[in-house]
Protein backbone atom coordinates (compact mmCIF):
# COMPACT_ATOMS: atom_id res chain seq x y z
CA UNK A 1 0.00 0.00 0.00
CA UNK A 2 3.23 2.31 -0.50
CA UNK A 3 3.06 2.55 3.40
CA UNK A 4 7.29 3.03 4.50
CA UNK A 5 7.32 3.40 8.18
CA UNK A 6 4.79 2.23 10.52
CA UNK A 7 4.57 4.79 13.48
CA UNK A 8 2.15 2.78 16.05
CA UNK A 9 1.69 -1.02 15.52
CA UNK A 10 -1.61 -2.35 16.85
CA UNK A 11 0.71 -4.88 19.15
CA UNK A 12 2.34 -1.96 20.41
CA UNK A 13 1.28 -0.41 23.46
CA UNK A 14 2.46 3.39 23.56
CA UNK A 15 2.76 5.51 26.32
CA UNK A 16 3.33 8.77 24.62
CA UNK A 17 4.88 9.22 21.07
CA UNK A 18 5.50 12.17 19.07
CA UNK A 19 6.25 13.34 16.29
CA UNK A 20 7.09 17.64 15.59
CA UNK A 21 6.82 18.35 11.83
CA UNK A 22 6.92 21.93 10.15
CA UNK A 23 3.25 23.94 9.99
CA UNK A 24 2.22 24.59 7.01
CA UNK A 25 0.78 27.97 6.20
CA UNK A 26 -2.62 27.00 6.66
CA UNK A 27 -2.86 28.95 9.33
CA UNK A 28 -2.18 32.07 8.14
CA UNK A 29 -5.67 32.99 6.24
CA UNK A 30 -6.89 32.27 9.44
CA UNK A 31 -7.51 34.53 12.85
CA UNK A 32 -4.93 33.29 14.71
CA UNK A 33 -5.79 32.92 18.85
CA UNK A 34 -2.42 33.32 20.44
CA UNK A 35 -1.64 30.72 22.98
CA UNK A 36 -3.59 28.06 21.01
CA UNK A 37 -3.16 28.52 16.96
CA UNK A 38 -0.37 25.90 16.08
CA UNK A 39 2.96 27.33 16.23
CA UNK A 40 4.49 23.77 16.71
CA UNK A 41 2.65 21.51 14.34
CA UNK A 42 3.40 17.41 14.50
CA UNK A 43 1.06 13.81 15.35
CA UNK A 44 1.12 12.06 18.49
CA UNK A 45 -0.18 8.71 19.20
CA UNK A 46 -0.98 7.11 22.96
CA UNK A 47 -2.39 4.41 24.45
CA UNK A 48 -2.47 5.37 28.08
CA UNK A 49 -5.24 7.89 27.66
CA UNK A 50 -8.32 5.92 27.72
CA UNK A 51 -8.47 1.96 28.64
CA UNK A 52 -9.41 -0.80 26.36
CA UNK A 53 -12.56 -1.05 28.76
CA UNK A 54 -13.78 2.32 27.88
CA UNK A 55 -13.37 2.36 24.20
CA UNK A 56 -15.54 -0.94 24.20
CA UNK A 57 -17.94 1.15 26.19
CA UNK A 58 -18.10 3.39 23.64
CA UNK A 59 -17.86 1.54 20.91
CA UNK A 60 -21.34 -0.15 21.44
CA UNK A 61 -22.78 3.46 22.15
CA UNK A 62 -21.68 4.11 18.55
CA UNK A 63 -23.49 -0.01 17.98
CA UNK A 64 -25.98 1.18 19.44
CA UNK A 65 -27.04 4.75 17.53
CA UNK A 66 -25.93 3.34 14.31
CA UNK A 67 -28.02 0.40 14.46
CA UNK A 68 -31.12 2.82 14.02
CA UNK A 69 -29.91 3.45 10.68
CA UNK A 70 -26.31 3.32 8.22
CA UNK A 71 -25.47 3.89 5.27
CA UNK A 72 -25.88 1.52 2.52
CA UNK A 73 -22.68 2.07 1.28
CA UNK A 74 -19.31 1.37 3.17
CA UNK A 75 -19.02 4.33 5.86
CA UNK A 76 -21.78 5.51 8.06
CA UNK A 77 -21.90 8.23 10.36
CA UNK A 78 -23.31 9.36 13.87
CA UNK A 79 -23.02 12.44 14.98
CA UNK A 80 -23.91 12.93 18.74
CA UNK A 81 -24.02 16.71 18.78
CA UNK A 82 -26.22 17.92 15.64
CA UNK A 83 -27.94 14.23 15.55
CA UNK A 84 -26.56 13.38 11.94
CA UNK A 85 -27.26 9.78 11.07
CA UNK A 86 -26.66 8.28 7.90
CA UNK A 87 -29.57 6.08 7.17
CA UNK A 88 -29.52 4.80 3.21
CA UNK A 89 -28.60 7.10 0.58
CA UNK A 90 -28.79 9.96 3.01
CA UNK A 91 -28.80 11.70 6.57
CA UNK A 92 -31.16 12.27 9.57
CA UNK A 93 -31.89 13.57 12.11
CA UNK A 94 -31.41 11.04 14.88
CA UNK A 95 -33.37 13.33 17.83
CA UNK A 96 -35.84 14.47 15.35
CA UNK A 97 -36.28 11.25 13.59
CA UNK A 98 -36.09 8.87 16.90
CA UNK A 99 -37.98 11.43 19.33
CA UNK A 100 -38.38 10.03 22.70
CA UNK A 101 -36.98 6.94 21.53
CA UNK A 102 -33.43 8.31 22.07
CA UNK A 103 -34.18 7.77 25.66
CA UNK A 104 -34.32 4.07 25.15
CA UNK A 105 -30.80 3.84 22.92
CA UNK A 106 -28.62 6.64 24.89
CA UNK A 107 -28.46 6.43 29.00
CA UNK A 108 -26.27 9.41 30.80
CA UNK A 109 -24.05 7.75 31.66
CA UNK A 110 -23.28 7.17 28.48
CA UNK A 111 -23.03 10.63 27.74
CA UNK A 112 -21.10 11.33 30.32
CA UNK A 113 -18.72 8.91 29.43
CA UNK A 114 -18.23 10.68 26.04
CA UNK A 115 -17.70 14.40 27.99
CA UNK A 116 -14.78 12.29 30.17
CA UNK A 117 -13.07 11.04 27.44
CA UNK A 118 -13.69 13.98 24.85
CA UNK A 119 -11.78 16.03 28.19
CA UNK A 120 -8.77 13.72 28.71
CA UNK A 121 -7.73 13.72 24.90
CA UNK A 122 -7.89 17.33 24.87
CA UNK A 123 -5.98 17.65 27.97
CA UNK A 124 -3.60 15.19 25.93
CA UNK A 125 -3.46 16.95 22.99
CA UNK A 126 -2.74 20.63 24.93
CA UNK A 127 -0.04 19.06 26.77
CA UNK A 128 1.85 17.80 23.49
CA UNK A 129 1.22 21.48 21.65
CA UNK A 130 2.30 23.38 24.98
CA UNK A 131 -1.22 25.37 24.72
CA UNK A 132 -4.08 25.61 27.62
CA UNK A 133 -6.95 23.10 27.43
CA UNK A 134 -9.16 25.98 28.06
CA UNK A 135 -8.30 27.81 24.51
CA UNK A 136 -9.31 24.74 23.10
CA UNK A 137 -13.42 24.45 21.65
CA UNK A 138 -14.70 21.03 20.38
CA UNK A 139 -16.14 21.92 17.23
CA UNK A 140 -17.46 19.98 14.22
CA UNK A 141 -18.47 17.65 12.56
CA UNK A 142 -17.69 15.27 16.07
CA UNK A 143 -18.72 12.37 14.80
CA UNK A 144 -18.29 7.91 15.05
CA UNK A 145 -17.35 6.29 11.84
CA UNK A 146 -18.27 2.73 11.41
CA UNK A 147 -17.00 0.82 7.68
CA UNK A 148 -17.10 -2.06 6.02
CA UNK A 149 -16.24 -3.42 2.78
CA UNK A 150 -19.53 -2.73 0.75
CA UNK A 151 -19.64 -0.74 -2.71
CA UNK A 152 -19.61 3.05 -1.86
CA UNK A 153 -22.74 3.97 -3.16
CA UNK A 154 -22.69 8.21 -2.75
CA UNK A 155 -19.47 10.62 -2.64
CA UNK A 156 -20.52 10.16 1.44
CA UNK A 157 -19.25 6.91 1.43
CA UNK A 158 -15.84 7.31 -0.18
CA UNK A 159 -13.64 7.72 2.74
CA UNK A 160 -10.18 7.00 1.07
CA UNK A 161 -9.42 10.30 -0.42
CA UNK A 162 -6.54 11.98 0.72
CA UNK A 163 -7.47 15.40 2.31
CA UNK A 164 -6.27 17.73 4.94
CA UNK A 165 -8.99 18.69 7.88
CA UNK A 166 -7.93 22.17 7.69
CA UNK A 167 -8.71 23.03 4.10
CA UNK A 168 -11.74 20.81 4.58
CA UNK A 169 -13.46 22.14 7.65
CA UNK A 170 -11.88 25.38 8.07
CA UNK A 171 -12.42 26.13 12.06
CA UNK A 172 -10.27 22.68 12.37
CA UNK A 173 -6.96 23.15 13.99
CA UNK A 174 -6.23 19.91 16.30
CA UNK A 175 -7.73 16.27 14.78
CA UNK A 176 -7.95 13.51 17.17
CA UNK A 177 -9.15 9.55 16.47
CA UNK A 178 -9.76 7.45 18.96
CA UNK A 179 -10.18 4.23 17.57
CA UNK A 180 -12.42 1.64 19.03
CA UNK A 181 -11.39 -1.69 17.09
CA UNK A 182 -8.27 -3.20 16.43
CA UNK A 183 -6.20 -3.65 13.34
CA UNK A 184 -6.06 -7.50 11.99
CA UNK A 185 -8.57 -9.14 14.14
CA UNK A 186 -11.44 -6.54 13.80
CA UNK A 187 -10.99 -5.49 10.40
CA UNK A 188 -8.06 -5.63 7.79
CA UNK A 189 -7.26 -2.54 5.47
CA UNK A 190 -8.42 0.61 7.00
CA UNK A 191 -5.10 1.68 8.86
CA UNK A 192 -4.64 5.92 8.66
CA UNK A 193 -1.89 7.26 6.44
CA UNK A 194 -0.15 10.26 6.88
CA UNK A 195 1.26 10.91 3.14
CA UNK A 196 4.41 13.35 3.51
CA UNK A 197 6.58 13.98 0.79
CA UNK A 198 8.57 11.14 -0.54
CA UNK A 199 7.35 8.95 2.19
CA UNK A 200 3.76 7.68 3.89
CA UNK A 201 3.52 7.15 7.68
CA UNK A 202 0.72 4.72 9.13
CA UNK A 203 -1.10 4.32 12.34
CA UNK A 204 -2.42 0.92 12.76
CA UNK A 205 -5.74 1.12 14.82
CA UNK A 206 -6.04 -0.15 18.16
CA UNK A 207 -9.03 -0.04 20.63
CA UNK A 208 -8.40 2.82 22.91
CA UNK A 209 -5.80 4.21 20.34
CA UNK A 210 -6.29 7.80 20.51
CA UNK A 211 -3.68 9.36 17.20
CA UNK A 212 -3.97 13.34 17.16
CA UNK A 213 -2.51 16.05 15.03
CA UNK A 214 -2.46 19.60 13.91
CA UNK A 215 -5.07 19.92 11.27
CA UNK A 216 -3.23 21.66 8.69
CA UNK A 217 -1.45 20.40 5.47
CA UNK A 218 2.02 19.51 7.19
CA UNK A 219 -0.81 16.12 8.09
CA UNK A 220 -2.47 15.49 4.69
CA UNK A 221 -3.68 12.14 5.31
CA UNK A 222 -6.07 9.34 4.33
CA UNK A 223 -7.76 5.74 5.18
CA UNK A 224 -7.04 2.43 3.18
CA UNK A 225 -10.00 1.12 2.20
CA UNK A 226 -11.32 -1.74 4.60
CA UNK A 227 -11.38 -5.49 3.03
CA UNK A 228 -12.95 -7.41 5.68
CA UNK A 229 -14.92 -6.60 8.56
CA UNK A 230 -15.93 -3.39 10.62
CA UNK A 231 -14.15 -0.60 11.89
CA UNK A 232 -15.00 1.43 14.85
CA UNK A 233 -13.32 5.08 15.48
CA UNK A 234 -15.21 8.44 16.61
CA UNK A 235 -13.43 11.80 15.48
CA UNK A 236 -13.00 14.39 17.80
CA UNK A 237 -12.00 17.62 16.22
CA UNK A 238 -10.99 21.09 18.12
CA UNK A 239 -10.44 24.44 17.29
CA UNK A 240 -9.18 27.62 18.59
CA UNK A 241 -11.99 30.10 17.37
CA UNK A 242 -14.52 30.37 20.38
CA UNK A 243 -16.85 31.60 17.48
CA UNK A 244 -16.78 27.58 16.21
CA UNK A 245 -16.82 25.68 19.13
CA UNK A 246 -19.85 23.21 20.07
CA UNK A 247 -20.78 21.81 23.53
CA UNK A 248 -21.18 18.25 24.92
CA UNK A 249 -24.11 16.34 23.27
CA UNK A 250 -26.79 16.33 26.13
CA UNK A 251 -29.30 13.37 26.23
CA UNK A 252 -32.73 15.61 25.97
Amino acid sequence: DGVTEVLAHRRDSLQDKFIEVPCSEDYDSHKRFEGCTPRKCGRGVTDAVITREEAERIRRIAERGLSLGGSDGGASILDLHSGALSLGKHFVNLYRYFGDKIQDIFTEEDFALYRDVRQRIQQRIAQAFGISSASMYLTKPTFFSRINNTEAKTTHDEYWHPHVDKVTYGSFDYTSLLYLSDYTEDFGGGRFVFMDAGSNKTIEPRAGRVSFFTSGSENLHRVEKVHWGTRYAITISFTCNPDHGIGDPVLT
